[in-house]
């Protein structure tokens, strides 16, 4: 069962049929997709193309929130989390598959705090509007300790809890690019942009870009090209102009992955003051428990960022204060490090928390529009600003957006995520008649994981999965919630791969081997 639409061949076929698009967007992360997202519901000829795979780099790494930014709001930037709930309120309703409501709770240590953080999350829940997913309560500590069976009870005062959302990142990312393909655009992973082209004036009007795994090369001709690259916007911004400065300052992100047993419920962790100033979150997350975040200016940027062991020991410190089941190195599951693609300071500051998190547009020269900043839940609205400034330059005609109503693929409502297939929406009917179609893919891919091999089967054949890596880090997730398992599983990836790419032995060997590599670093002990 293979949706034809999905095919890589006949995407590549369409970039060869297309004389010229309207918007050729560089980058295949959340920046990039709400760009593409957006330009397509214009009804504007769109083309994304990624150097490696969709979410590989940031956009995989994240805290899994949909939500306005409780620090933000510590911060007085009041527009920033009022855009952002409102953006979260719509990904519920065009996502609701992958986006859902999660209870946190603040736990009290002063009788202060109560009041303190009732008001603030009432103001939060305000400024969400009619997009609110729930009201803001004070608890007592008995109701603190029923909800939160872990939390340390010394000094405990009581809680606070919110509603914010919580969702599934890399699944997000590709459901959107499967979107960008249904509506008429191309959506390509694993093609990179090399060079840019310019006009007899000094104007982009297309790029330079090649096939990795065939090594094909493209001239693609467009009249907006966006540069939505993340961490990495730097690189095409020097493509443009070697003597560009830095626009981008990374930040890295770290976070460990435990067991249930440590948040044995459904609520969430919200601890609002930490030694470096940041908020932590422990969130339950596919049946296993994510912590973090870090907040660590980064010199470097690169696609596999490595926790450093401060972070790790942060990390590990904090939840130790707060749970009475203390975690260690040796409970983690996984640990992920993102880099976050700050706008770069204009004065001196080394603080990377205190750099706005909204997202910036910017115009070069040449009309090349770069997009920095933001994050994934105002994707869509980052997308919408970036296609409008194309619009005012004169690059497109007007035409309005309808990204904020464009259901995301394969939506469906979902309240029952017993199951891990949840995530699929409305594709479980297609992947579990892949097991009955052959009871071999009905097996799992480890023996005490839930995942099945119909779920590689379905990532090659309908979600451009190309190599073992994308299978078990963005399509699978077994990378970020069990490591070691996850190497373990590599071979039959690989060889369900190979069947399906028509590839060697030699190669079925090289991404096993390659993937160790990558997956190495995600494990602790």
């Amino acid at each position: 069962m293979k949706q034809e639409e999905f095919k890589r061949s006949k995407l590549i076929e369409r970039i060869k049929d297309t004389s010229e698009w309207d918007v050729i967007v560089i980058g295949g992360g959340a920046s990039g997709l709400g760009v593409a997202l957006d330009a397509l519901s214009r009804g504007f000829k769109t083309i994304l193309l990624e150097q490696v795979d969709f979410a590989k780099g940031t956009s995989s790494k994240a805290t899994k929130l949909v939500h306005g930014g409780v620090r933000y709001l510590a911060q007085g930037d009041i527009s920033l989390v009022r855009e952002a709930l409102h953006e979260r309120g719509l990904l519920q309703q065009n996502a609701p598959h992958l986006v859902k409501n999660q209870s946190f709770v603040i736990p009290n240590y002063s009788w202060f705090d109560g009041p303190f953080y009732t008001i603030g999350m009432k103001i939060y829940d305000f400024l969400a509007g009619k997009l609110s997913l729930g009201k803001s309560i004070h608890i007592n500590k008995e109701e603190t300790q029923r909800r939160i069976s872990t939390v340390r009870t010394k000094g405990l005062y009581g809680g606070v809890v919110y509603q914010d959302g919580q969702f599934d990142d890399s699944r997000l990312a590709v459901n959107v690019a499967q979107t960008c393909i249904q509506m008429g655009g191309v959506a390509l992973n694993y093609v990179r942009v090399t060079n840019l082209t310019k006009n007899g004036t000094g104007k982009v009007n297309g790029v330079i870009a090649q096939d990795t795994d065939t090594g094909e090369i493209f001239t693609i001709q467009g009249k907006a090209i966006i540069n939505a690259t993340g961490i990495f916007v730097d690189d095409i911004l020097k493509m443009d102009k070697p003597e560009a400065k830095q626009m981008v300052r990374p930040s890295q992100g770290v976070h460990l992955v435990f067991d249930k047993s440590f948040l044995p419920g459904d609520d969430a962790i919200m601890i609002p003051k930490t030694d470096d100033g940041r908020v932590l979150f422990l969130v339950p997350w596919h049946n296993r428990v994510i912590a973090g975040t870090t907040d660590t200016p980064i010199d470097e940027h690169s696609l596999e960022p490595i926790a450093l062991e401060k972070e790790i020991e942060f990390i590990l410190k904090t939840a130790g204060r707060y749970l009475t089941k203390q975690p260690t190195r040796q409970d983690a599951l996984a640990v992920f490090a993102g880099l976050r693609p700050l706008a770069a300071p204009t004065g001196n500051s080394n603080k990377t928390k205190e750099i706005s998190r909204s997202h910036k547009v910017i115009v070069s020269d040449s009309n090349l529009l770069t997009l920095t900043g933001g994050k994934w839940t105002t994707f869509r609205r980052m997308g919408q600003d970036t296609v409008d400034k194309a619009i005012k330059i004169g690059c497109l005609p007007k035409k309005e957006s309808t990204s904020a109503t464009q259901k995301i693929y394969s939506a469906i409502p979902t309240t029952d995520r017993s199951n891990h297939m949840y995530i699929y929406g409305s594709d479980q009917e297609a992947i579990r008649a892949l097991e009955q179609e052959n009871p071999v893919w009905g097996e799992k891919l480890v023996e005490h994981l839930e995942f099945k091999k119909a779920e590689v089967l379905w990532a090659v054949r309908n979600e451009l999965a190309q190599t073992v890596e994308d299978v078990l880090s963005r399509r699978v997730r077994i990378l970020f919630l069990d490591a070691k398992a996850a190497i373990t599983a590599a071979p039959e990836v690989a060889s369900i791969l190979a069947q399906e790419l028509g590839k060697d032995e030699n190669w079925q060997k090289n991404q096993v081997e390659n993937f160790e590599k990558v997956a190495k670093n995600y494990i602790l002990n």
